[in-house]
């Protein structure tokens, strides 16, 4: 009697351990299919000599795809624009989203209507967005020069994607556009989080605007801020679509980022083997740099 209640509570509790398992089938099988196994393929093909075609051998060739990438300069200088870019973009991305945010928690007429506005930019697709800005940069009758001229300033027909000196700057510029809808809602909602009290106990104190904002917005933003931060940072870092349609990797190679080295290499060249081991370079390179960040983050709190 003892031992079948015992079996009975064994298989009681052996059901309730697998129940929450069994709901999370649905969002684990994608996650599996289109992530984990893509990941783990590629790190494989990494240490193989990978190339395009049919019935073509594969074999493994293990550290050779690392070692050409230490002599690969092309590919490091991609990799310092690809720095550059996701720094510069994450950055404009969080002050303008915090901008906004702000804003959008003041008081305005229309203010639906302004929250609607900010979120266009999330709405539309990396491709679409591209697509417009290239027309906006357009140097005949693209909108910025004509406003340019509109004002006196002699711009010429200067052509912002294909000039050495303005391409770079002008694609950080998009890309900071594109991806300040997400984080002004996560910063949005993170303000909306911060107890009214603390503003009024520190204006009752007499403390300043920018006061409140240092010892009260800023430390309570702190979570939100490492997560919308860390999330843009590797968005952008491996941000192709709007790159290639933008300049595909022009002028001369000074909006080449490592994903775009990386697609050319594997599907324009062949070598999917010697691709996927940039991928997997770029994959712990980014990770090292999120960890000093959020430790860094970390030590700051304490």
């Amino acid at each position: 009697m003892t031992a079948a209640v015992a079996t009975r509570g064994g298989e009681s509790v052996r059901r309730l351990r697998a129940g929450p398992l069994f709901f999370l089938l649905p969002a684990l099988v994608p996650v599996v299919l289109f992530s984990v196994m893509p990941l783990v393929e590629g790190i494989y093909l990494g240490f193989t000599d990978a190339k395009a075609g049919l019935n073509v051998d594969l074999a493994p060739n293990f550290l050779d795809n690392y070692i050409r990438l230490l002599s690969n300069d092309l590919f490091w200088q991609s990799f310092q624009i690809g720095i550059i870019w996701a720094f510069t973009t994450t950055f404009l991305q969080y002050v303008l989203g915090l901008g906004l945010a702000t804003l959008l928690e003041q008081r305005l007429y229309f203010l639906w209507l302004a929250r609607t506005l900010a979120l266009v930019p999330w709405a539309i697709p990396p491709v679409i967005v591209a697509i417009m800005w290239r027309l906006v940069y357009q140097p005949d009758i693209g909108l910025l020069n004509q406003a340019l001229r509109g004002i006196g300033i002699p711009i010429g027909e200067l052509n912002w994607l294909a000039d050495f000196n303005t391409a770079f700057p002008a694609v950080i510029l998009v890309g900071a556009w594109a991806g300040m809808a997400q984080t002004t809602v996560a910063l949005t909602a993170g303000l909306k989080g911060i107890p009214v009290e603390l503003y009024e106990a520190a204006a009752s104190d007499g403390a300043t605007t920018w006061q409140r904002f240092r010892h009260i917005t800023w430390p309570q933003l702190r979570p939100v801020t490492d997560a919308i931060v860390s999330l843009n940072f590797i968005w952008n870092f491996n941000s192709f679509g709007l790159v290639y349609v933008l300049t595909e990797g022009g002028p001369g190679g000074k909006t080449m980022v490592p994903a775009l080295f990386a697609y050319n290499e594997g599907f324009k060249y062949g070598h999917f083997g010697y691709a996927a081991a940039m991928g997997n370079v770029m994959v712990i390179v980014v990770l090292a740099l999120l960890y000093i960040y959020l430790r860094q983050g970390r030590r700051g709190v304490e």
